[in-house]
Protein backbone atom coordinates (compact mmCIF):
# COMPACT_ATOMS: atom_id res chain seq x y z
CA UNK A 1 0.00 0.00 0.00
CA UNK A 2 1.39 3.41 -0.85
CA UNK A 3 1.44 6.10 1.81
CA UNK A 4 -1.61 8.23 1.36
CA UNK A 5 -3.49 5.70 -0.77
CA UNK A 6 -5.62 4.51 2.13
CA UNK A 7 -6.61 8.06 3.08
CA UNK A 8 -7.90 9.07 -0.34
CA UNK A 9 -11.65 8.93 -0.80
CA UNK A 10 -11.56 9.55 -4.56
CA UNK A 11 -9.04 8.36 -7.10
CA UNK A 12 -8.15 9.88 -10.43
CA UNK A 13 -5.83 7.74 -12.53
CA UNK A 14 -4.66 8.01 -16.14
CA UNK A 15 -2.91 5.88 -18.70
CA UNK A 16 -0.05 7.78 -20.36
CA UNK A 17 1.18 6.60 -23.75
CA UNK A 18 0.78 6.86 -27.51
CA UNK A 19 -1.95 5.34 -29.72
CA UNK A 20 -3.96 4.28 -26.66
CA UNK A 21 -7.48 5.14 -27.83
CA UNK A 22 -8.49 1.45 -27.97
CA UNK A 23 -6.96 0.48 -24.63
CA UNK A 24 -9.10 -1.78 -22.45
CA UNK A 25 -7.50 -0.43 -19.27
CA UNK A 26 -10.16 2.22 -18.50
CA UNK A 27 -13.02 -0.26 -18.52
CA UNK A 28 -11.01 -2.97 -16.79
CA UNK A 29 -9.95 -0.64 -13.98
CA UNK A 30 -13.27 1.15 -13.56
CA UNK A 31 -15.33 -2.05 -13.46
CA UNK A 32 -13.13 -3.51 -10.74
CA UNK A 33 -13.11 -0.22 -8.84
CA UNK A 34 -16.92 -0.16 -8.91
CA UNK A 35 -17.01 -3.72 -7.56
CA UNK A 36 -14.69 -2.60 -4.74
CA UNK A 37 -16.89 0.39 -3.96
CA UNK A 38 -14.22 2.93 -4.92
CA UNK A 39 -14.78 6.43 -6.24
CA UNK A 40 -12.38 5.95 -9.13
CA UNK A 41 -11.99 7.61 -12.51
CA UNK A 42 -9.59 6.34 -15.17
CA UNK A 43 -8.66 8.48 -18.16
CA UNK A 44 -6.43 8.34 -21.21
CA UNK A 45 -3.62 10.84 -21.75
CA UNK A 46 -2.35 10.34 -25.29
CA UNK A 47 1.12 11.78 -25.71
CA UNK A 48 0.28 12.79 -29.26
CA UNK A 49 -2.45 15.09 -27.96
CA UNK A 50 -0.80 16.58 -24.89
CA UNK A 51 0.80 20.05 -24.96
CA UNK A 52 4.49 20.20 -25.80
CA UNK A 53 6.58 19.84 -22.68
CA UNK A 54 3.83 18.17 -20.65
CA UNK A 55 5.12 16.00 -17.78
CA UNK A 56 3.54 13.86 -15.09
CA UNK A 57 3.99 16.77 -12.69
CA UNK A 58 1.36 18.65 -14.65
CA UNK A 59 -1.22 16.12 -13.42
CA UNK A 60 -2.02 17.99 -10.22
CA UNK A 61 -4.35 16.10 -7.91
CA UNK A 62 -3.93 12.71 -9.59
CA UNK A 63 -3.66 9.54 -7.50
CA UNK A 64 -1.19 8.23 -10.04
CA UNK A 65 -0.60 6.98 -13.54
CA UNK A 66 -0.19 3.87 -15.58
CA UNK A 67 2.51 4.22 -18.22
CA UNK A 68 2.75 2.37 -21.52
CA UNK A 69 4.69 2.52 -24.79
CA UNK A 70 6.70 4.63 -25.53
CA UNK A 71 6.95 6.29 -22.11
CA UNK A 72 8.01 3.48 -19.76
CA UNK A 73 11.61 4.64 -19.87
CA UNK A 74 11.29 8.26 -20.94
CA UNK A 75 9.35 9.23 -17.79
CA UNK A 76 12.15 8.08 -15.48
CA UNK A 77 13.67 11.54 -15.35
CA UNK A 78 10.35 12.96 -14.09
CA UNK A 79 10.28 10.76 -11.00
CA UNK A 80 11.51 11.26 -7.45
CA UNK A 81 12.04 7.60 -6.61
CA UNK A 82 11.90 4.09 -8.06
CA UNK A 83 10.99 0.74 -6.56
CA UNK A 84 13.86 -1.74 -6.57
CA UNK A 85 12.26 -3.71 -9.42
CA UNK A 86 11.70 -0.61 -11.54
CA UNK A 87 15.31 0.38 -10.95
CA UNK A 88 16.54 -3.07 -11.99
CA UNK A 89 14.40 -3.02 -15.14
CA UNK A 90 14.97 0.61 -16.02
CA UNK A 91 11.26 0.98 -16.82
CA UNK A 92 8.01 1.80 -15.02
CA UNK A 93 4.39 1.06 -15.76
CA UNK A 94 2.85 2.56 -12.61
CA UNK A 95 3.54 5.89 -10.91
CA UNK A 96 2.11 6.71 -7.50
CA UNK A 97 1.75 10.30 -6.31
CA UNK A 98 2.04 10.97 -2.57
CA UNK A 99 2.28 14.54 -1.27
CA UNK A 100 3.57 15.62 -4.67
CA UNK A 101 6.25 12.94 -4.71
CA UNK A 102 6.28 10.66 -7.78
CA UNK A 103 7.43 7.07 -7.33
CA UNK A 104 7.81 4.65 -10.22
CA UNK A 105 6.92 0.97 -9.97
CA UNK A 106 6.87 -1.96 -12.38
CA UNK A 107 4.04 -4.49 -12.12
CA UNK A 108 4.62 -5.99 -15.56
CA UNK A 109 7.03 -8.57 -14.11
CA UNK A 110 4.77 -9.58 -11.22
CA UNK A 111 1.78 -9.55 -13.57
CA UNK A 112 3.43 -11.92 -16.00
CA UNK A 113 4.46 -14.35 -13.27
CA UNK A 114 1.03 -14.31 -11.60
CA UNK A 115 -0.67 -14.83 -14.96
CA UNK A 116 1.67 -17.68 -15.81
CA UNK A 117 1.08 -19.44 -12.51
CA UNK A 118 -2.68 -19.08 -12.82
CA UNK A 119 -3.02 -19.92 -16.50
CA UNK A 120 -0.34 -22.61 -16.83
CA UNK A 121 -0.01 -24.23 -13.41
CA UNK A 122 2.86 -26.65 -13.20
CA UNK A 123 4.57 -25.33 -16.35
CA UNK A 124 8.22 -26.34 -16.43
CA UNK A 125 10.42 -23.27 -15.98
CA UNK A 126 13.85 -24.88 -16.21
CA UNK A 127 14.66 -23.09 -19.47
CA UNK A 128 12.58 -20.47 -21.27
CA UNK A 129 13.05 -18.64 -24.55
CA UNK A 130 11.88 -15.02 -24.56
CA UNK A 131 11.51 -13.35 -27.96
CA UNK A 132 11.92 -9.59 -27.67
CA UNK A 133 14.16 -7.53 -25.37
CA UNK A 134 12.07 -4.37 -25.11
CA UNK A 135 10.01 -3.27 -22.12
CA UNK A 136 7.79 -6.35 -22.10
CA UNK A 137 10.67 -8.72 -22.72
CA UNK A 138 12.67 -7.14 -19.91
CA UNK A 139 9.80 -7.65 -17.46
CA UNK A 140 9.18 -11.24 -18.58
CA UNK A 141 12.87 -12.17 -18.40
CA UNK A 142 13.19 -10.56 -14.97
CA UNK A 143 10.15 -12.44 -13.67
CA UNK A 144 11.42 -15.78 -14.93
CA UNK A 145 14.94 -15.19 -13.62
CA UNK A 146 13.60 -14.45 -10.12
CA UNK A 147 12.14 -17.97 -9.94
CA UNK A 148 15.36 -19.61 -11.10
CA UNK A 149 14.64 -20.21 -14.77
CA UNK A 150 17.46 -20.26 -17.31
CA UNK A 151 16.33 -17.48 -19.67
CA UNK A 152 17.47 -17.02 -23.26
CA UNK A 153 16.42 -13.64 -24.68
CA UNK A 154 16.63 -12.99 -28.41
CA UNK A 155 15.97 -9.81 -30.31
CA UNK A 156 16.23 -8.42 -33.83
CA UNK A 157 18.79 -6.06 -32.29
CA UNK A 158 21.21 -8.53 -30.66
CA UNK A 159 22.95 -5.79 -28.70
CA UNK A 160 19.71 -4.96 -26.92
CA UNK A 161 19.28 -8.58 -25.85
CA UNK A 162 22.88 -8.77 -24.65
CA UNK A 163 22.52 -5.52 -22.68
CA UNK A 164 19.33 -6.80 -21.04
CA UNK A 165 21.00 -10.06 -20.04
CA UNK A 166 23.97 -8.22 -18.56
CA UNK A 167 21.70 -5.86 -16.63
CA UNK A 168 19.62 -8.69 -15.17
CA UNK A 169 22.67 -10.69 -14.16
CA UNK A 170 23.98 -7.62 -12.32
CA UNK A 171 20.63 -6.99 -10.63
CA UNK A 172 19.96 -10.62 -9.71
CA UNK A 173 23.14 -12.36 -8.51
CA UNK A 174 23.15 -15.92 -9.73
CA UNK A 175 20.58 -15.25 -12.46
CA UNK A 176 21.04 -17.35 -15.60
CA UNK A 177 20.14 -14.97 -18.43
CA UNK A 178 21.75 -14.87 -21.87
CA UNK A 179 21.04 -12.58 -24.81
CA UNK A 180 21.39 -13.32 -28.49
CA UNK A 181 20.17 -12.64 -32.03
CA UNK A 182 16.69 -13.49 -33.32
CA UNK A 183 18.37 -15.91 -35.72
CA UNK A 184 19.11 -18.18 -32.75
CA UNK A 185 15.41 -18.91 -32.16
CA UNK A 186 15.56 -22.33 -33.79
CA UNK A 187 18.50 -23.59 -31.73
CA UNK A 188 17.14 -22.18 -28.48
CA UNK A 189 13.55 -23.38 -29.02
CA UNK A 190 14.91 -26.92 -29.36
CA UNK A 191 16.19 -26.84 -25.76
CA UNK A 192 13.49 -24.67 -24.19
CA UNK A 193 10.57 -25.81 -22.05
CA UNK A 194 8.57 -22.69 -22.82
CA UNK A 195 8.49 -19.86 -25.35
CA UNK A 196 7.24 -16.32 -24.69
CA UNK A 197 6.48 -13.74 -27.37
CA UNK A 198 7.30 -10.32 -25.94
CA UNK A 199 7.18 -8.47 -29.26
CA UNK A 200 4.24 -6.70 -30.96
CA UNK A 201 4.15 -9.39 -33.67
CA UNK A 202 0.67 -10.84 -33.75
CA UNK A 203 -0.99 -7.69 -32.46
CA UNK A 204 -3.75 -6.02 -34.48
CA UNK A 205 -1.87 -4.20 -37.25
CA UNK A 206 1.27 -6.33 -36.79
CA UNK A 207 0.45 -9.65 -38.46
CA UNK A 208 2.70 -12.68 -38.42
CA UNK A 209 4.34 -15.04 -35.97
CA UNK A 210 7.57 -14.35 -34.05
CA UNK A 211 8.49 -18.04 -33.94
CA UNK A 212 8.12 -20.60 -36.74
CA UNK A 213 5.40 -22.99 -35.46
CA UNK A 214 7.38 -25.89 -36.94
CA UNK A 215 9.86 -25.36 -34.08
CA UNK A 216 7.17 -26.15 -31.50
CA UNK A 217 5.87 -29.46 -30.26
CA UNK A 218 3.61 -30.73 -27.49
CA UNK A 219 6.32 -30.57 -24.82
CA UNK A 220 6.44 -26.75 -25.10
CA UNK A 221 4.22 -24.25 -23.39
CA UNK A 222 3.77 -20.98 -25.28
CA UNK A 223 2.79 -17.57 -23.89
CA UNK A 224 2.09 -14.25 -25.56
CA UNK A 225 2.04 -10.74 -24.10
CA UNK A 226 -0.23 -9.54 -26.91
CA UNK A 227 -3.88 -9.31 -25.85
CA UNK A 228 -5.48 -7.78 -28.93
CA UNK A 229 -6.34 -10.30 -30.22
CA UNK A 230 -6.26 -12.77 -27.34
CA UNK A 231 -5.82 -15.64 -29.78
CA UNK A 232 -2.78 -14.60 -31.80
CA UNK A 233 -1.58 -16.51 -34.82
CA UNK A 234 1.27 -17.87 -32.67
CA UNK A 235 -1.06 -19.23 -30.00
CA UNK A 236 -3.43 -20.75 -32.55
CA UNK A 237 -0.55 -22.52 -34.29
CA UNK A 238 0.96 -23.66 -30.99
CA UNK A 239 -2.37 -25.02 -29.83
CA UNK A 240 -2.68 -26.97 -33.10
CA UNK A 241 0.70 -28.54 -32.36
CA UNK A 242 -0.44 -29.70 -28.93
CA UNK A 243 1.19 -26.98 -26.81
CA UNK A 244 -0.31 -25.53 -23.66
CA UNK A 245 -0.84 -21.82 -24.33
CA UNK A 246 -1.34 -18.60 -22.37
CA UNK A 247 -2.77 -15.45 -23.91
CA UNK A 248 -1.78 -11.88 -23.09
CA UNK A 249 -4.95 -11.27 -21.12
CA UNK A 250 -3.40 -13.14 -18.19
CA UNK A 251 -0.57 -10.62 -17.86
CA UNK A 252 -2.89 -7.67 -18.56
CA UNK A 253 -5.23 -8.56 -15.70
CA UNK A 254 -2.55 -9.48 -13.17
CA UNK A 255 -0.45 -6.36 -13.74
CA UNK A 256 -3.59 -4.21 -13.60
CA UNK A 257 -4.58 -5.77 -10.28
CA UNK A 258 -1.12 -5.14 -8.83
CA UNK A 259 -1.19 -1.59 -10.16
CA UNK A 260 -4.61 -0.86 -8.64
CA UNK A 261 -3.41 -2.16 -5.29
CA UNK A 262 -0.45 0.24 -5.38
CA UNK A 263 -2.61 3.18 -6.42
CA UNK A 264 -5.54 2.71 -4.06
CA UNK A 265 -4.48 0.45 -1.20
CA UNK A 266 -7.45 -1.79 -2.03
CA UNK A 267 -7.24 -5.49 -2.88
CA UNK A 268 -8.57 -6.21 -6.40
CA UNK A 269 -10.01 -9.61 -7.25
CA UNK A 270 -8.06 -11.04 -10.23
CA UNK A 271 -10.70 -13.71 -10.92
CA UNK A 272 -13.40 -11.06 -11.18
CA UNK A 273 -11.14 -8.97 -13.41
CA UNK A 274 -10.61 -11.97 -15.70
CA UNK A 275 -14.38 -12.24 -16.06
CA UNK A 276 -14.54 -8.52 -16.85
CA UNK A 277 -11.90 -8.94 -19.54
CA UNK A 278 -13.70 -11.91 -21.07
CA UNK A 279 -16.85 -9.79 -21.35
CA UNK A 280 -14.91 -6.91 -22.92
CA UNK A 281 -13.23 -9.10 -25.51
CA UNK A 282 -15.89 -11.29 -27.12
CA UNK A 283 -14.41 -13.34 -29.99
CA UNK A 284 -17.87 -13.62 -31.54
CA UNK A 285 -18.15 -9.86 -31.94
CA UNK A 286 -14.56 -8.88 -32.58
CA UNK A 287 -12.32 -7.00 -30.19
CA UNK A 288 -13.96 -3.91 -28.80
Amino acid sequence: MTAGAATRTAHRVALVGAAIARSLSPLLHEQEAAALGLDYRYELLDLDRLPAGWTLRDGVGWTGFNVTHPAKQTVLGQLDALSSQARDLGAVNTVTVTDGRLTGHNTDHSGFLAGLRHGLPGACLDRVLVVGAGGAGSAVAYALATVGARVDVVDAAPGRAADLAERLRAALPGARVEGGPAAAVGVLAAVADGVVNATPIGMDGHPGVPVDPALLDARHWVADVVYRPLETALLAAARDRGCRVLDGGAMLVAQAADSMALLTGATPDPDRMRRHLAALVDPREGHR
